[in-house]
């Protein structure tokens, strides 16, 4: 299963049409792609899904779900953490 946790956005490279976001401490890039031209901002909270920024979200929805993804993983153990991340990187529709 993919998960579309809230990400920050930390950074924008206009030339490259990416931003850069902060995904739960994890930072990583993402298109713009698939958003209107000066639509995201930094500071923003926005979804991704293979690796594309597909919308963005309020702010105090965006916090509320980080607290409950930070929930969760406080119930996991540390092998159930680790499949998480595995099953996140091997999701289905990542590269296609």
């Amino acid at each position: 299963m993919c998960l579309s946790i809230p990400s920050k956005v930390v950074s924008i490279d206009v030339e490259r049409n990416v931003a850069k976001v902060d995904t739960m401490g994890v930072t990583r890039e993402a298109g713009l792609e698939l958003m209107e031209e000066g639509d995201v901002k930094v500071g923003d909270y926005v979804l991704l899904h293979i690796g594309f920024i597909m919308n963005k979200i309020d702010e105090d929805d965006a916090l509320e779900s980080l607290k409950v993804y930070n929930e969760i993983l406080e119930k996991l153990d540390e092998e159930e953490r680790r499949q998480m991340v595995i099953n996140d990187d091997n999701c289905e529709n990542r590269g296609q």
